[in-house]
């Protein structure tokens, strides 16, 4: 089947908000304290465009946030403040995420990562809304009532699963109830959402349980990875696969759309896969489907946030292996990975998306139209275990203009694939300065020369993909391209 496309370059045109930078995901609160996570931190602000960082345990006992000694409760919130003078520097806000719970406030002992979060509710429900509205109020006293509520305040992480509590709903619902009446008490216009759930999880209940109980909800939040939907890596039922050639995440995404009504919806985690050890974190596999998920999902939420931002990350342990499968766009030295460089391609989209025609089983293609350039964006994806080859990609871009510019750049085996090259180098454990110069080198994606035909005002390329790749075609005019 050929891959062949075409677009109108002067064709009506649907909005393209980057909707992909609202938020990105980090990992535990304490490490946005670190010197090197505030640097991958100002560099992703800087190339990706990113807004809002969401992480957990802002709430948790290395945080300092609640503490008991005796009969003296101790409110400091000056780590937290820490972390968000930082954001606000760089031009970024907090996605809140409020979660865990203080020991000193916890009604049971279980724990989960190896910091030992608190995952049990509140013994006192009661003295858990005066640690919300102490410390909603301490911000807008340090930040401005109007800066405060350009925020998002997300009541808890999963609740629906196991490991992050009980996975009763009404064991939630009555955590949200507390949490959201707290936080509106102080200011009607702050914005609290949930339910922060897995796997898309309890969306149709909990805004009934809202309703009901007319309890306040601004926002929808949820998690998804491509396996919740098909199983892990290895599993091989016909139903697993057959699902799995679906685009899953869209469908999953166009759901909770429905379902959400006229909510905003904010996807605050989703990732290549669930797995924090997982292989293709690192590799080009992970940018292209990064970006045919995000291109799916135009339309459909305010904000998708992918998990995570960078490899200094400890869940589990910390790693000191520079790519060990890590949630990561960039590795613990600052190296960008080649899903780095999707979210650094989709970041220099314009904002008009054209029509396309055409349709091929493993290439898909997107015209996007900006001030005086558009962009061709290709991806040659498939998912585990589903065939996908080389293909010759034909484009056809009519009523166009002769270009000033055309430039192609590439993520693929070959191109801004650090990890090839670390492995070449025999995989070192700890980088030298010379070894980081030499990564760094192997990352970039760098533009190349895009040959180009043009007759009457009809343009078109040639563009070869190979399996699991991405590639964007710039063509930049004097003036805009579509009057």
């Amino acid at each position: 089947m050929a891959a062949t496309f075409s677009s109108d370059l002067v064709g009506p045109a649907a909005a393209l908000p980057h909707f992909w930078e609202h938020t990105v995901g980090s990992g535990h609160a304490p490490l946005a304290l670190r010197a090197d996570w505030q640097a991958q931190m100002r560099r992703a602000r800087s190339e990706l465009g990113f807004g809002h960082v969401r992480f957990h345990g802002l709430l948790c006992d290395d945080m300092g946030t609640f503490i008991v000694e005796g009969d003296t409760e101790f409110y400091s919130f000056f780590n937290a403040d820490r972390i968000f003078d930082f954001l606000l520097s760089i031009g970024m806000k907090p996605l809140v995420e409020l979660s865990f719970m203080p020991t000193a406030l916890a009604s049971g002992d279980k724990t989960v990562f190896h910091y030992r979060a608190n995952v049990t509710p509140p013994k006192d429900y009661a003295r858990w809304a005066t640690l919300i509205r102490k410390l909603v109020e301490h911000w807008i006293a340090r930040y401005g009532l109007a800066e405060v509520r350009l925020w998002l305040f997300e009541v808890w992480n999963e609740p629906n699963l196991d490991a992050f509590g009980s996975g009763k709903q009404e064991e939630y619902f009555e955590l949200y109830r507390y949490t959201a009446e707290a936080i509106k008490s102080v200011d009607g216009a702050l914005q609290v959402g949930g339910p922060a759930t897995a796997d898309n999880a309890w969306i149709e209940d909990f805004i009934g349980f809202c309703g009901k109980s007319r309890l306040p909800v601004d926002f929808i939040s949820t998690h998804h990875y491509p396996t919740d939907s098909f199983g892990m890596p290895g599993d091989d039922t016909e139903a697993q696969l057959a699902a799995s050639r679906r685009s899953v995440l869209r469908e999953e995404t166009r759901e909770v759309r429905r379902q959400a009504g006229a909510l905003p919806v904010y996807y605050t985690e989703w990732s290549t896969s669930s797995n924090p050890r997982d292989p293709m974190h690192d590799e080009p596999y992970a940018a292209a489907f990064i970006v045919k998920t995000i291109m799916e999902a135009i339309g459909l939420v305010q904000g998708y946030s992918y998990w995570t931002i960078s490899d200094i990350f400890e869940e589990n342990y910390f790693p000191s292996v520079p790519f060990h499968g890590g949630f990561g766009l960039l590795n613990l030295y600052g190296i960008a990975k080649p899903a780095y460089r999707g979210f650094e391609l989709l970041h220099a989209l314009g904002s008009e998306l054209l029509a396309v025609e055409g349709a091929h089983a493993t290439v898909d293609a997107w015209v996007v139209r900006g001030a005086d350039a558009v962009t061709v964006l290709l991806t040659n994806f498939a998912l585990p275990r589903h065939p996908v080859a080389a293909e010759t990609v034909r484009i056809s871009l009519a009523r166009a203009r002769h270009p000033a510019e055309a430039s192609i750049r590439r993520i693929d085996a070959d191109h801004a694939n650090a990890k090839r090259r670390w492995l070449e180098r025999g995989s070192p454990e700890y980088l030298s300065a010379a070894d980081l110069a030499e990564l760094d080198a192997a990352s970039q994606c760098t533009p190349e020369p895009q040959p180009f035909d043009f007759d009457g005002g009809m343009l078109s390329f040639d563009v070869n993909m190979p399996p699991l790749s991405v590639a964007a075609i710039t063509l930049r005019f004097a003036v805009h391209p579509g009057g």
